[in-house]
């Protein structure tokens, strides 16, 4: 029984995600939910009582896949500048191919009131190794490291405009690819002696 419930609830969650992703927060119903998951709303609303529970639960779902590549880059070895176009490759990943962390970043903004949102499950990160980078010498002079996270912010935010434009076009998104030569033509611009 208890196994069922568990299935039952991770079915409702990946469904929800797939809703809001597709019709927002606003225009996704329980109803909705619950069909596209194949259960009743009695068993949607066993498990979320209400819309606000269920889209919470979805960006709890994406804020822990972002986390789990932030941890596992940050973790890695190499130069802080690297290891900031690695992660942000990865996440433009997670937003072409994971639907919750797409759902998650659209929730965000149609509830701003809600969560943390997923540049907080990265931003930190990525602002630290910036300042290991401008520390170790491997910006341009000039570059700071609130500008190196904000170019991050930026080219992340790009990276979901494409992807939901890819997909609303019923087209293979590009994003990831052009995110990387978007940084090779940035890393001339930022690093201090770098061949790329």
């Amino acid at each position: 029984m208890q196994a069922r419930a568990i299935r039952t609830r991770i079915a409702l969650v990946h469904a929800a995600a797939a809703e809001f992703d597709r019709h927002g927060y606003a225009g996704t119903s329980m109803l909705q939910v619950s069909k596209a998951a194949g259960t009743t709303t009695g068993a949607l609303t066993f498990h979320f009582g209400s819309k606000i529970e269920l889209a919470d639960a979805v960006q709890d779902l994406g804020r822990s896949a972002v986390r789990a590549v932030v941890d596992r880059v940050t973790a890695g070895a190499g130069p802080p500048l690297d290891l900031i176009v690695e992660l942000t490759m990865h996440l433009a990943r997670l937003l072409e191919d994971d639907i919750a962390v797409r759902s998650t970043a659209r929730l965000m903004r149609e509830r701003p009131d809600s969560r943390p949102g997923l540049s907080a499950c990265w931003l930190p990160a990525v602002g630290e190794l910036a300042r290991h980078a401008h520390r170790a010498g491997q910006l341009r002079a000039g570059t700071s490291p609130a500008a190196l996270a904000s170019l991050v912010a930026h080219l992340l935010t790009g990276t979901e405009a494409r992807t939901r434009t890819a997909l609303a076009e019923a087209r293979k998104p590009d994003a990831v690819e052009q995110l990387r030569q978007i940084w090779d033509i940035t890393l001339r611009g930022i690093c201090a002696d770098r061949e790329v």
